[in-house]
């Protein structure tokens, strides 16, 4: 008779394991879509961005870098920038060290006309 109820016993618990299942995994799943609408989408957005702005890069563009260096671009390569900094001062850097773009070539010839 003991068997019996134990046999009974196991049979009305794996139903109710089911739906209790499932029910587990849905706050996970929430918690999933969460963090995708608001911590992995933006970030997927912002790193597209970064990269369309280091392929239009051009010769003259006033840029900072990552490391917060100001300067224009004298030289491009796939891999590396040639950067002015100052008068007669060159650098190279990464092209993925590109932080910003400050100026297009039309407001750097702005910029120079006004200095003179």
């Amino acid at each position: 008779m003991i068997s019996t109820a134990y046999a009974m016993g196991q049979a009305g618990g794996q139903a109710g394991g089911q739906a209790g299942g499932i029910a587990g995994f849905l706050p996970i799943i929430i918690l999933f879509a969460i963090f995708y609408f608001l911590l992995i989408r933006p970030q997927q957005k912002k790193a597209k961005e970064h990269k369309e702005m280091i392929s239009n890069l051009k010769k003259g563009i006033r840029i900072v870098t990552s490391g917060g260096i100001y300067g224009t671009i004298q030289s491009l390569d796939d891999t590396t920038i040639g950067l002015e900094i100052a008068e007669k001062v060159k650098i190279k850097i990464s092209r993925g060290n590109v932080a910003a773009v400050i100026s297009d070539t039309d407001a750097v010839r702005k910029d120079d006309k006004k200095k003179k």
